[in-house]
């Protein structure tokens, strides 16, 4: 009898060891951010700056910008991708030139620059591109990489820390080994870290995050169904997609960097958040909700370890007066922004 009682309580006792060091690995991830990214994202401006522009953002707390640059693809299912090197009609902001003295600029006020270089899709959006034959498929990955390196070379010689090497390319990233081979051009070329872009419907299905140094989400997740949501209700929001979050941070063990995220200051802004405003002119206006989201994100989300940085999107060089709009500028979010930002 003392057998079986003995090999009963052995089987117990491994079970209760195998339990509390899953829950252990569970509640402890082994990520820890030192110093966030406390970010926003920057509007190239359509002409040279003056030099003051930057001068707010350290009094709001922020610490980066992200800077954007734009490929041209005119049709979402045709391998043609133009960019810089093919054209000098562009915002002066998103030039190499502009991009260079916008980062010195910052940098001499304490505020660094990740590149994030994004697609324009002609009547579309990035996840949307999506060629029809392998053929096409294979000229569309030798533009883009070409497109890529461009910014990436750039991106070196004046050592910004962090390259976004894609954004919402959703109906691409399918493509594992043929990122892959992007990524490995990248290296051969840049020494910093990089993150993908990926949409907020996206981030869970790509399968080449153990190749990059971030998770990088556009974070525009829906977090109600209807106007004028309380902050109970967006509070519970960000809490159920955190979860979901950290099902991948486990899975890859990379820390996450929200790379845009952002909600209009309307009534329905945390219903459909990536919604443009030109859409929303119908829509009343709301400081109240926006600010709420951005409280919401900030006592949630904010605080996970895993969290390495977060950008707001947007931030003009000189603040506009045009509502409907995502940025927080002179408005009751900017207050919110600020208050955790300069913790």
């Amino acid at each position: 009898m003392k057998r079986p009682l003995i090999l009963l309580v052995l089987i117990l006792l491994s079970l209760a060891i195998w339990t509390y060091q899953n829950q252990a690995a569970e509640e402890n991830i082994g990520i820890v951010i030192a110093d966030k990214h406390k970010g926003v994202c920057w509007v190239g401006s359509r002409n040279p700056l003056e030099g003051w522009e930057l001068d707010t953002l350290g009094s709001f707390g922020v610490s980066h910008i992200s800077q954007t640059p734009f490929g041209w693809q005119g049709d979402p299912n045709l391998p043609e991708i133009k960019w810089e090197e093919h054209s000098d009609k562009m915002w002066w902001g998103e030039s190499l030139k502009g991009m260079n003295t916008t980062t010195s600029i910052g940098r001499e006020k304490g505020i660094e620059s990740i590149l994030k270089p994004h697609l324009w899709v002609r009547g579309s959006w990035p996840g949307t591109i999506s060629m029809k034959t392998e053929a096409d498929w294979e000229k569309w990955f030798e533009q883009y990489t070409a497109f890529i390196l461009y910014f990436a070379r750039f991106a070196e010689e004046n050592q910004i820390p962090i390259l976004c090497i894609g954004t919402e390319l959703e109906m691409t990233s399918e493509r594992e080994k043929d990122w892959r081979k992007v990524i490995e051009e990248i290296r051969s070329v840049y020494k910093g870290e990089l993150v993908y872009a990926a949409n907020f419907t996206e981030y869970q299905q790509i399968e080449f995050w153990d190749a990059l140094d971030y998770i990088g989400i556009q974070a525009y997740f829906p977090l109600s169904d209807k106007t004028n949501p309380d902050l109970e209700e967006l509070i519970s929001s960000w809490e159920k997609k955190s979860k979901e979050i950290e099902k991948t941070v486990r899975q890859y063990r990379k820390p996450v960097i929200f790379t845009e995220i952002g909600y209009c200051n309307t009534e329905d802004a945390a219903i459909q958040p990536w919604v443009w405003p030109n859409e929303r002119k119908e829509i009343p206006l709301s400081e109240e909700v926006q600010a709420l989201c951005y409280e919401a994100f900030f006592q949630t989300a904010w605080k996970k370890d895993w969290l390495a940085g977060v950008y707001f999107w947007k931030w003009y060089p000189q603040p506009r007066e045009r509502d409907p709009d995502f940025t927080p500028q002179n408005k009751k979010a900017q207050l919110v922004m600020r208050s955790y930002f300069s913790e």
